[in-house]
């Protein structure tokens, strides 16, 4: 038999392996009677785990949610995965968040196993973010745990947003999801007063209590929260994927050229040197320059908005040329 100690931690390992465990089940992994089984879940209860009786033809025990969080086990996959999400967010997240993070990086690395400490200590996570006028504001982990409790709950929020005056009445929303955009957190909700989808910044809401009544979640347009957020952010009022402005052109140049250059378009070869290439871009002018970089002779093929747009763009251009040239210097 195993002492006493490593039976403790082998049971415990157990029991967090799946949601409900028979004794005698316990019992032959463990090679022990079921006497010393419920002895050992007694002791675990002593130290702080909640573990509750399920009951049954054999018996048998849970590893339930208690109100302080106990130490836990876990193999050398999930504590390689925790430790690498957790470098990722300490540096990728701002405010308390990432600083919270680090410091659970620091402790669980600290208890690793050397075998365990050199394969993560290989990986080194540096956060290249893009220039910005303005820094992310970081967002507080408290806010975002009671957006995403509402969330959950499908209970109203209110909440002053941004630099609202607060004598104005509070935004009410359904919320429906917590997401992450280009580094800013958001919350995707429907807007009550204003009877519309709604993306809010998570760091310019200020919460006010208590919540208002539980909701029926409506379903968001485009089928998910990603086709729905892609599309807002793209421009799309209806929150589908497509771009608003899409348009198709020909180009002389190979189909490999431009598709090494080319993330979301649609390229077609027609010839060793020219290709159809459908773009989408989130105006008209946006689309025309976004071909025109390619620089090569372009024949549009529609529709008539894309034409318009790089007949603008050529009047600009021009103009911008003209100026250059009759000043002096």
């Amino acid at each position: 038999m195993p002492k006493t100690s490593a039976r403790l931690l082998a049971l415990l390992s157990l029991l967090q392996t799946r949601r409900d465990w028979p004794g005698t089940l316990l019992a032959e992994r463990l090679d022990i009677s079921l006497r010393t089984v419920r002895r050992d879940v007694d002791r675990l209860r002593e130290l702080g785990y909640p573990i509750a009786a399920v009951k049954g033809p054999d018996g048998g025990y849970r590893l339930s949610a208690g109100t302080e969080l106990p130490p836990l086990l876990f193999d050398d996959e999930q504590a390689v995965a925790l430790t690498i999400a957790l470098q990722v967010a300490a540096t990728t997240l701002g405010g308390g968040t990432g600083a919270a993070a680090a410091r659970a990086l620091t402790t669980v690395r600290q208890v690793m196993p050397s075998r365990l400490r050199h394969r993560v200590d290989a990986l080194q996570v540096t956060a290249v973010e893009r220039p910005a006028t303005r820094p992310v504001a970081p967002v507080g982990g408290d806010v975002l745990l009671a957006i995403s409790s509402a969330v959950r709950a499908h209970e109203i929020l209110r909440f002053d947003y941004g630099a609202e005056t607060a004598d104005r009445p509070p935004r009410r929303v359904e919320p429906h999801h917590v997401v992450t955009w280009d580094g800013r957190w958001y919350l995707v909700a429907w807007d009550l007063d204003r009877s519309d989808w709604r993306t809010f910044r998570a760091d310019r809401i200020t919460l006010r209590i208590p919540n208002g009544p539980r909701f029926t979640p409506r379903e968001l347009p485009g089928g998910d929260v990603a086709t729905f957020v892609a599309g807002r952010f793209r421009g799309a009022g209806d929150g589908t994927t497509g771009w608003p402005c899409q348009g198709t052109a020909i180009l002389d140049l190979p189909a490999a050229t431009v598709a090494r250059y080319t993330r979301e378009g649609i390229v077609e070869e027609l010839g060793a040197d020219r290709c159809r290439l459908a773009l989408g871009s989130w105006s008209w002018p946006s689309l025309a320059a976004a071909i025109a970089r390619f620089d090569t002779e372009i024949e549009v093929v529609g529709p008539v908005e894309l034409l318009d747009a790089f007949d603008h763009l050529a009047r600009r251009f021009a103009r911008t040329a003209a100026n250059a040239a009759v000043r002096p210097r």
